[in-house]
């Protein structure tokens, strides 16, 4: 199921955009703003304390000194996370929280490289924590569900060839569980899963922060953002 339930997200959120065409930005955005309250909620209550608690069971117990080392270094790595997602966004113009234009595509009806690889790098790491956080398969989920929507519209409308379009989603939906598999089999990456974790920490922060900032007309909070945003953190919390 941590498999399949972010691969169906993203296919459901292209079949949905191809058949239904929504139009309706404003449940939009509604959609985004709870998909990122509940996936920061499932980052803070969840994948944060286990992976600070991961950091201390890896070096083992220590004093307080080499505890707060510890910590620093933890920090380290989400704040890693934070900057290299915003140099994802330099090259995928914000799609990973729904934030795409046409000047993202520099040329109509070409395949847009530059976002491709760097949502599919997006989503590779998305996917890592999820074999040791198996809750975090049903955050991700969420968060790819409605961005799936507006890319395939927003490659619609940018006159993108069709099987380009289904290739990039498919390739799209296939990173987070590929992300998964690498973190469950390989020595090599399960032995640095709490530095990637941390990473990934970093990730999240950036995004869902920016979600919940950015999807509101001006950047200002009404009621149904605010209800939608709490209705996500209760829902985290009893995940």
């Amino acid at each position: 199921m941590i498999y399949l339930i972010p691969l169906l997200s993203v296919l459901l959120g292209y079949v949905m955009a191809l058949v239904l065409k929504p139009s309706n930005k404003k449940n939009l955005k509604l959609l985004l703003a709870f998909s990122g309250s509940f996936l920061l909620s499932l980052t803070v209550l969840h994948l944060l304390p286990e992976v600070y608690m991961g950091g201390h069971e890896h070096e083992g117990a220590g004093h307080e000194g080499h505890e707060h080392g510890e910590n620093s270094i933890i920090g380290i790595f989400i704040m890693a996370g934070i900057i290299f997602q915003i140099i994802l966004e330099y090259f995928s113009k914000g799609a990973e929280h729904g934030h795409v234009h046409a000047h993202g595509h520099e040329h109509e009806n070409s395949m847009p490289w530059l976002l491709f690889i760097s949502l599919c790098i997006h989503a590779l790491l998305e996917g890592m924590p999820v074999s040791q956080h198996h809750d975090m398969a049903w955050g991700i989920a969420i968060h790819h569900f409605p961005i799936a929507i507006i890319l395939t519209a927003f490659f619609i409308n940018s006159g993108l060839n069709k099987t380009a379009i289904m290739l990039f989603m498919v390739a799209f939906a296939a990173m987070t569980p590929l992300g998964t598999l690498l973190s469950g089999q390989l020595e090599c990456v399960a032995h640095y899963h709490t530095q990637i974790s941390a990473v990934v920490v970093g990730i999240l922060f950036h995004i869902s922060s920016t979600i919940i900032f950015e999807s509101g007309e001006d950047h200002k909070f009404n009621l149904a953002k605010l209800l939608v945003i709490i209705l996500g953190v209760i829902m985290a919390y009893f995940l």
